[in-house]
């Protein structure tokens, strides 16, 4: 079968496109003949090794996909040949990863697409729905009426977050610049900042009516002076992209003596349980139409080297690229 996979850790240029044997599927697993997968921040992190995990060689890359039911193993229920799912936690923990023209899924990793939903957008939203869900509502807490900051809210997370966080009945603030401002709107953000204002705490305080419930600067550009100041006493604070300033200070004064608590995570070390609560409200956004993505480009699986090179350049951000093994180009 056609994989994208990597003989050792490195740059992006360690990545082969060739043939590898079609995986052999145990009792509680799922053979999928992939349709199409795209390609995450995370993934290049694990390719070069920056995001230790397991990866026996030769390693697929890549962590979601979409595609249909090959092969269910003995001890599998609730899924028949023919079935369309999508998964989205391959590719670490020493799992194969999903560029390939098939792949292997535990049962209880995967997920049926639903009726009528777009594959494009499912294998797009994937991943970064799942990272809003658990940060909203696993790990911030996140209930109706309460307010939630949402930095990046232009980017692929942010984008759900703001989605994810209106659809719950919260008022969501979001940081963003540009056409960015009414991308948000239309994503269901009550206000809107552009984050370059020098009074960007300000008018999130007032927007907030003295400061807000959640605060979470999803592009990684950490400022606790401002993310503390602008949330509310016993508001939360969550953490999700260590971005270009790896280690900033923290106003522990202020935020201690407010109540304020810090949540970081990442979604690899999210539980079955939790992925597939996260995965039912993908589903119901998928069907709803309330998660949308935005697709820069769809390219072969041959060109995935090129792929994570335009993810680590900064040249997709707000989008998503989408890969197709060759088998499936043109269905």
């Amino acid at each position: 079968m056609e994989a994208a996979y990597v003989r050792e850790l490195g740059g992006p240029d360690t990545i082969r496109c060739g043939q590898l044997p079609v995986p052999v599927i145990g009792p509680t697993d799922v053979l999928v003949s992939v349709e199409a997968v795209t390609v995450n921040p995370v993934d290049t992190l694990v390719r070069s090794g920056a995001f230790p995990t397991p990866t026996p060689f030769p390693f697929v890359i890549g962590r979601d996909l979409v595609g249909t039911v090959a092969a269910v193993g003995a001890g599998v229920g609730g899924f028949a040949v023919g079935d369309q799912v999508w998964e989205n936690s391959l590719g670490h923990g020493g799992r194969q990863g999903s560029f390939a023209q098939y792949a292997t899924v535990p049962v209880d990793r995967l997920y049926r697409l639903p009726d009528g939903a777009d594959p494009m957008q499912a294998v797009a939203v994937a991943h970064m729905a799942a990272t809003a869900w658990l940060g909203l509502f696993r790990h911030a807490r996140l209930e109706p009426g309460q307010t939630i900051y949402v930095g990046g809210g232009a980017g692929n997370i942010g984008d759900a977050v703001v989605r994810l966080a209106a659809a719950a009945g919260a008022r969501v603030i979001a940081g963003a610049s540009g056409a960015g401002l009414d991308h948000c709107r239309d994503a269901g953000a009550t206000a809107v900042v552009d984050y370059h204002d020098p009074h960007a705490v300000e008018q999130i305080r007032g927007a907030a009516g003295g400061g807000v419930d959640v605060y979470w600067d999803t592009s990684g550009h950490h400022d606790f002076d401002a993310a503390v100041s602008s949330t509310a006493r016993g508001g939360r604070i969550l953490l999700t992209a260590a971005g270009p300033r790896p280690r900033v200070p923290l106003p522990v004064d202020v935020a201690y003596t407010r109540d304020i608590s810090l949540h970081g995570f990442v979604i690899s070390n999210a539980t079955i349980p939790d992925l597939a609560a996260a995965a039912r409200t993908i589903n119901q956004g998928l069907a709803n139409g309330i998660l949308v993505a935005r697709i820069a480009d769809v390219l072969p699986l041959a060109r995935a080297a090129e792929a994570h090179r335009r993810m680590e350049a900064g040249h997709v951000s707000g989008a998503r690229l989408i890969l197709r093994p060759l088998s499936t180009v043109g269905r």
